[in-house]
Order: C-alpha cells, then sequence, then structure tokens
C-alpha cells in the first residue's frame, strides 16, 4: 500500500512492476527509434522558435527525463514541440531579435514561468481547470496554429527570406513577391527532402525516413559545398552539457509574459492529455491529469535550467513511442541518452545540415495536426459550437504569428458559450404519454393531466444564471389553463440551488399563496432538500415537496383539489 502511494508522487518507482510483464526489450526498442526522430526534430523546432539549433537537442535531454520521471503516463515522449515552439517564438518577436542573448533568456523565462503554473495547477489538484477550452476551440486554434506553422516553413523550404515585421499574413505575401530570391540550391534540397521523407514513408515505412534523409541531405550539402554557394545550414553546434543556470530578467519583463506563459501551460498540456488519453485508452492503465501537470511542469522548470524554450509532449513522437513498444518511461531516458551522445560526439556532423530540410521535417510533422474535418463536425454536431470553432480558427490566423491572442480569444468564447448555455436551460409542461410516461406535451401534442393542474419540468440547476428562466417559467406554466390550482415542478432535473434560487424560490411561493394556487415538487434531489432545509423552506414546502414521481404528486394532490 505504501508503495502504491508513493507511485502517485513518483511515477517512476511503479516501472519495476511493470518490466516483469514483459522484461525492458520495448522500452529499448522504443527509446533508440525515438530518439532517430527527435534529434533532428529537435534542431528544427528551436529554429520554428527562432532559437539556435542546438537548444532543441538541450530541451530533448534533461527536461524529457524529468516529464518521463514524474509523468502519468509513460508512452509520452516529452522535449520541443511545434505549437509550443511557435508560441515562444512568436510572443518574443515584439521584444527581443531573434539572433540577440536577450531572446534567449526571455524564451528560458517562459518556459520557468509555464512550467510554475502547470506544477501550481497539478499540485493544487486544479487540473480541471485547464478543461474550460472546449474541444471545438481548441481544434479551431490548432488548425490555425498548425496552419501558420505550415505557411511559415514554406519560404525557408524553397530558399526564400521570410521577414517578421507584423502580420504574418503581410509577411508572407512579401516573401513570394521577390521570387527573384529564390534560392534554387535551398529549393532543391527543401522540396527533395520532402518528396523522399513522403517517399520513403509510403514504400519503406519501417525505415527512420527523417534519419535516412538528413544523413543524405549532410553528405550532398557538404558534397556540393552548398554553404559556400549561399544557401543556410546548422552550423557550429556547441557541443557537451547545457550550462544550468537562469538568466536575469527584470521583474516588469516577466510580469508582461506572464499571458503568453499561461497560453503556453494550456496548449502545451492539452497537447499531452490528448496523447494521454489516446494511450491509456488503449493500454487501458490509469492516467493522471495532475499528476501529469506536475510532471510537465517540472519538465518545462528543467527546460528552465538548462537554458532552453518551453518543452511539452509531442502528439507524433508519443504515438511512435507507444507503437514501437514502450511500456514505461525507460524508453525516454534510452531516446535521451542517445541525445546525449549526439551532443558529445557528434555535433560536427551536423554542421552542413541544410535548413531547407529542417523546414520540411516541421511541415511534414505539423501536416498530421490539420484537422479540418473536427470543425466540420462540430459544425453540423451544434452550430454554436461550430461558430466558437470558426472565430477561433480566424482568429488565431489574423493576430498570427501571436496567435497567443488567438488562444485566449477562444478561451473567453469557450467560457462565453458556457454561460450562455447555462442560461437557456430545458423547459418543458408535461402530459401523459401512451408508454405510461410524463413527456413533453407540446412535442407529442398530448393534453394536460388535469384542467386545474400543471406539470413543469426544470433540466437546468437552479442557480443565479439560470433562476429568471425559472421564475417566467413557472409564472407561464400557472397561466397554462383557464382554472390552474396546482403547479407540480418535475425536479429530477435539478440537480444543485444556491442562495439566489433559494431567495426566489421563497418569493415565488409567496406569490403562489397569495394567488391560491399550490406549488408543489416531485423528484428532488437530496442535495438540493439539504439547502432548503438549511434556508427553512423545507418545512414551508414539505406538505407538497416529498413527491418522488409526477404520479404519485397527482394522486397527492388530488384531494386538495377536489375541495
Amino acid at each position: 500500500m505504501r508503495l502504491h502511494a508513493a507511485e502517485r508522487f513518483f511515477p517512476f518507482l511503479g516501472w519495476r512492476r511493470q518490466w516483469t510483464n514483459g522484461g525492458l526489450r520495448g522500452d529499448v526498442v522504443a527509446g533508440v527509434t525515438v530518439a532517430l526522430v527527435a534529434v533532428p526534430q529537435a534542431l528544427a523546432y528551436a529554429q520554428l522558435g527562432q532559437l539556435p539549433p542546438h537548444l532543441g537537442l538541450y530541451a530533448a535531454l534533461l527536461p524529457a527525463v524529468t516529464g518521463a520521471l514524474f509523468g502519468s503516463c509513460g508512452q509520452l515522449s516529452t522535449g520541443p514541440v511545434a505549437l509550443t515552439s511557435l508560441l515562444t517564438g512568436a510572443s518574443l518577436l515584439p521584444l527581443a531579435r531573434p539572433d540577440s542573448p536577450e531572446f534567449v533568456a526571455l524564451a528560458v523565462a517562459l518556459a520557468l514561468l509555464s512550467g510554475l503554473i502547470q506544477l501550481a495547477l497539478g499540485t493544487l489538484r486544479l487540473g480541471w481547470l485547464l478543461n474550460l477550452l472546449s474541444y471545438p476551440v481548441l481544434m479551431g486554434f490548432i488548425n490555425a496554429a498548425a496552419l501558420v506553422i505550415c505557411l511559415s516553413q514554406i519560404p525557408p523550404l524553397i530558399g526564400l527570406p521570410l521577414a517578421q515585421r507584423g502580420s504574418f499574413i503581410a509577411d508572407f505575401g512579401a516573401a513570394f513577391a521577390h521570387l527573384d530570391r529564390l534560392h534554387l540550391a535551398s529549393a532543391a534540397f527543401g522540396i527533395g527532402a520532402l518528396a523522399a521523407m513522403l517517399l520513403l514513408r509510403r514504400l519503406a515505412p519501417r525505415l527512420p525516413a527523417v534519419l535516412v534523409v538528413v544523413a543524405a541531405a549532410i553528405v550532398l550539402s557538404a558534397a556540393t559545398g552548398f554553404a559556400a554557394g549561399g544557401g543556410t545550414v546548422v552550423g557550429n553546434l556547441p557541443s557537451g552539457l547545457p550550462g544550468f543556470s537562469l538568466p536575469a530578467v527584470e521583474l516588469g519583463t516577466l510580469a508582461s509574459l506572464l499571458p503568453t506563459a499561461f497560453v503556453i501551460a494550456l496548449v502545451s498540456f492539452m497537447e499531452a492529455a490528448s496523447s494521454a488519453k489516446l494511450i491509456s485508452g488503449k493500454t487501458r492503465q490509469a492516467w493522471d491529469q495532475n499528476q501529469e501537470l506536475v510532471g510537465q511542469g517540472l519538465a518545462k522548470l528543467a527546460a528552465a535550467f538548462s537554458g532552453t524554450l518551453p518543452v511539452s509532449s509531442s502528439f507524433s513522437r508519443s504515438a511512435l513511442n507507444f507503437g514501437a513498444g514502450a511500456r514505461t518511461g525507460f524508453s525516454t531516458l534510452v531516446t535521451a541518452a542517445l541525445v546525449l551522445l549526439t551532443l558529445l560526439y557528434f555535433t560536427e556532423l551536423l554542421w552542413h545540415l541544410p535548413k531547407p530540410v529542417l523546414a520540411a521535417i516541421i511541415l511534414l510533422a505539423v501536416a498530421n495536426l490539420l484537422d479540418f474535418g473536427a470543425l466540420a463536425h462540430a459544425w453540423r454536431s451544434n452550430r454554436d459550437d461550430g461558430i466558437a470553432g470558426l472565430v477561433a480558427f480566424a482568429t488565431t490566423l489574423g493576430f498570427a504569428p501571436n496567435i497567443q491572442n488567438g488562444i485566449l480569444t477562444g478561451l473567453l468564447l469557450s467560457l462565453a458559450l458556457m454561460v450562455y448555455r447555462g442560461m437557456s436551460p430545458r423547459v418543458a409542461m408535461l402530459g401523459l404519454h401512451a408508454d405510461g410516461t410524463y413527456r413533453d406535451l407540446e412535442r407529442f401534442n398530448l393534453p394536460h393531466p388535469r384542467p386545474d393542474t400543471v406539470i413543469l419540468r426544470f433540466d437546468s440547476p437552479l442557480t443565479f444564471v439560470t433562476v429568471s428562466q425559472f421564475e417566467d417559467a413557472l409564472l407561464k406554466a400557472a397561466r397554462a389553463q383557464p382554472a390552474v390550482r396546482a403547479v407540480i415542478v418535475s425536479g429530477a432535473g435539478i440537480n444543485d440551488i444556491d442562495a439566489t434560487g433559494l431567495h426566489t424560490l421563497a418569493g415565488l411561493m409567496e406569490r403562489f399563496a397569495a394567488q391560491r394556487q399550490i406549488l408543489a415538487f416531485c423528484g428532488l434531489k437530496k442535495q438540493v432538500i439539504d439547502a432548503m432545509e438549511r434556508a427553512g423552506l423545507w418545512p414551508r414546502l414539505t406538505p407538497h415537496a416529498g413527491y418522488r414521481s409526477e404520479q404519485q404528486a397527482l394522486l397527492g394532490l388530488e384531494a386538495h383539489l377536489t375541495d
């Protein structure tokens, strides 16, 4: 029992028990497989975040190990990811030049702040707060962000400079206004790498397509003198371990980064949660969102102390990790060990890697995030959800490269829709159906149960948000027939009542008494009755509020109505 309790806070203590069922082979194979993809992706995602490429390798080292040790889903692969990298780079462009030490310091500060936010939410068991973002809004944001990422990589893919002076759409259009600057060798490397990876995926899916193409591109680049001919390459990468320290950032600057840090904490955890839910559904192993928040938060803190950008769980690498046979986070430790070997001994081999190839890697990985079908499905399912998803999509594109404003707009829209739906509860007057149940009389063309009685069903908590609708519906029910003497509230759908609801109900009781009408309830839940008792209303309602069904209420009121 003590061991299982410890595993809740230190999930890695449970790895040994999982190895007894299948050994370490699956973790080792998966770790090597993911490493073959993680190294070139790490370089590419650092470039996407406007940061030096070697910082991507730092992000795939200690942060990945930390996320694996303290996360609740062993198959998640933590490290640099596209969305988080784009958010980091785009949010810092107004504050510093991408090639400056200040830019790197601000990226590290973002990792620190977003990690502290996630760690606090996880420690306080507040992971549910991150569920306030609706799925259609999230998909609208992800589709727009993925589209921005893909479009942003087309100019470097073909050797065109992409200025970053303001609106992304304007900058993107300006890049293609100067096709005379097209670098043919860069275009050949970029398009060729993209085509080769797509072809290898189709013809030889078991081969590590990314690694094969990267290796071939390095050899070809060195042989043809691509860098000497004006092509951009990765160049010198510092070898060895990162320096473990935090940069000095002014307090005012940290405060200005808080909104972006919150967005990164939100979006990166949504990405991690999506992977964890999918994997746990297949493995039938439970995962804990609060513990995963702790793990991801600690991973971001490790990124900050490693001097690199914020990290998250990669959807594509996590899927690859699981598909390759990973059972525990030990697979990530294997991956990190290979990344470490790369940093110590193989950085010189990456000197000739063309940057257009990195753009091709980003395009191939991020294209999988595009899912316009999800927006179409939301539109068909619920028009409000469809509009919310489209608004999130449009605002994210409109604000690009500052796409954090798009997700904040989406978050506010999700909350507004939640309140709007709460203010429009389902209300119906009931009649006796042929199947013996009481159902919506308008929908099924049913008569009222008696000429002097109306039954009203209210399917919502009775709170300050819905109490005016409840009051209007009750007064309408009292006038639904010429000689109404009793209104029965079918309260099975009322699962909560607040002080405003109790106050309004007390006023309605007095009004009904003055009108010489009976207000009765059936099917009330215990928590609602308890609240009524605490407010002193229950004794006044008791004669006609303890009925369990509509039929029982009608029978109980019959003697009072025939007097």
